[in-house]
């Protein structure tokens, strides 16, 4: 099975999840079950981040036209830029709302499954509403099958719910640390709102307040809503279930637990001040507990504010403003259409042949991690030596389900094994039973083996590879 040609695919296939049926007023709320209308599953179909599934098959893209921000996180510094460097608010360079149009109808053609453009930053795109607003009006005119996605703090929120709606932006994500301001004091020094700046608690009342209001806003308007979450051991981690219990209450449709980048050299409080950020093992645990009462965003990949490509790449260098000003916009609306078809096709080929995969039953509750190394498509593909970052999979026999991705240094550098690199990948992915890739060498085999990480090479449905596995993995622990 191969994946139609229109460039390399870096995400996972995850489990095909039960849909979500909603008993109120917009897309999901309090009285989330089982099943999501077909209505809504067109809204999602080819969105990256709010679909799982389709993460692996459509891209994304960025743009960096809002420079300022209304408040100040303790995890946040958008004067740090590295173009290698992949975290919120990081850019290498603004752009006005026309240069920002003219960048996404050179990337339409030259990325054509690229589906979505949002607008996350560097700064708070609502404290920037003129070049927000005139760039998603541009883009909506000239590409009218892009997506259109806002990111925001949601202070602004409601104030602005009315613009977003007419300009037809669909899917709106806010970040949402806490619902307790007490917490959000170790989180947010200052808010800016209405011309005067507030610290401590006062301002924290305020930020908590409107958030409320923007979720409430976006719920009547019947506009899906993702709710961000940074992960804070010892300030926030416990907390989050109940902002989880929160924001599911007010009709968000997904929540994404990220964990907090705090290295020292990125110059933000905490990581000058040496707050650790959680373990893979923490965040997954925390997920866990709060995937009971909505669906979970696991496939995040933390992006740029000017990222482009698929989740888990970033194509922005390729496309900076000295490159894409000279080139000629090749956006031709027939064309991806034709193309976006030619994806269809080939997932509805993958889902088939996930139907026809055999799973035994087994009287265990057994769970075992698996890493799996991928180019997308849903398949174990990439060699081992190749790999930037291993997707983790939970496998019970019953069922393969997408847990999160571990980052690690590439094993093979010019055509050489990485000693320093295969001891961070062993240490990235030591909790797995095995690694499912299509080729591995013989000394990172040996060096898996001995401390006990199985090898698969294949080149199959990842499902099918890891429930192989796993049966196997059963009989050699029943006959030791």
């Amino acid at each position: 099975m191969t994946p139609p040609s229109i460039g390399v695919v870096n995400s996972p296939v995850t489990e095909i999840r039960p849909k979500v049926k909603s008993k109120g007023c917009g897309p999901c709320s309090s009285g989330s079950t089982v099943e999501v209308d077909e209505k809504l599953q067109q809204r999602i179909a080819k969105h990256p981040c709010y679909n799982e599934e389709a993460h692996h098959h459509y891209a994304r893209m960025h743009v960096a036209v809002a420079p300022a921000c209304n408040i100040q996180c303790n995890y946040c510094n958008r004067k740090y830029d590295c173009a290698n460097e992949s975290r919120p608010g990081v850019v290498s360079e603004l752009l006005t709302p026309e240069q920002a149009a003219h960048k996404v109808l050179v990337i339409a053609g030259k990325i054509p499954q690229m589906t979505v453009l949002g607008i996350a930053g560097p700064g708070d795109p609502l404290a920037n509403p003129e070049k927000t607003f005139r760039t998603f009006e541009l883009i909506a005119k000239k590409a009218p099958d892009i997506k259109l996605c806002l990111s925001t703090n949601g202070l602004m929120l409601s104030e602005y719910i009315d613009r977003i709606k007419q300009l037809n932006i669909d899917h709106v994500t806010i970040t949402i640390n806490m619902v307790d301001p007490e917490i959000g004091t170790m989180i947010y020094p200052w808010v800016h709102y209405k011309r005067k700046r507030y610290r401590g608690i006062e301002g924290v009342k305020i930020l908590h307040e409107k958030q409320m209001e923007g979720l409430q806003a976006l719920r009547e308007a019947d506009i899906l809503c993702k709710v961000n979450s940074v992960m804070i051991p010892g300030i926030n981690d416990e907390h989050l279930v109940e902002v989880n219990k929160v924001i599911r209450s007010q009709g968000a449709f997904l929540h994404n637990i990220m964990p907090l980048i705090s290295a020292p050299e990125h110059g933000t409080y905490f990581g000058l001040n040496g707050q650790r950020g959680p373990t893979p093992q923490e965040l997954k645990a925390l997920q866990d507990k709060c995937a009971g009462n909505m669906k979970m965003m696991r496939h995040c990949r933390q992006c740029r504010a000017d990222a482009v490509g698929l989740l888990g790449e970033d194509r922005s260098q390729e496309f900076t403003k000295d490159k894409f000003l000279e080139m000629s916009p090749e956006y031709d609306l027939q064309k991806r259409r034709e193309i976006h078809a030619g994806i269809e096709k080939f997932r509805e080929e993958l889902k088939l042949a996930k139907e026809k995969i055999t799973i035994h039953n087994t009287a265990t509750d057994t769970k075992i991690l698996v890493a799996v190394a991928t180019k997308g498509g849903g398949l174990v593909n990439q060699h081992f030596g190749h790999a930037k970052e291993f997707q983790i999979y939970e496998v019970d026999g019953k069922q393969v389900r997408f847990v999160g991705h571990r980052k690690i240094d590439q094993y093979c550098q010019g055509g050489y094994g990485e000693k320093a690199a295969l001891e961070n990948i062993i240490a990235a992915i030591a909790d797995c039973k095995a690694v499912l890739v299509a080729k591995i060498g013989e000394t990172p085999k040996q060096k898996l083996h001995a401390i006990g990480i199985e090898t698969v090479e294949a080149y199959d449905p990842i499902e099918k590879v890891a429930l192989e596995y796993y049966q196997q993995y059963l009989q050699q622990t029943v006959s030791c």
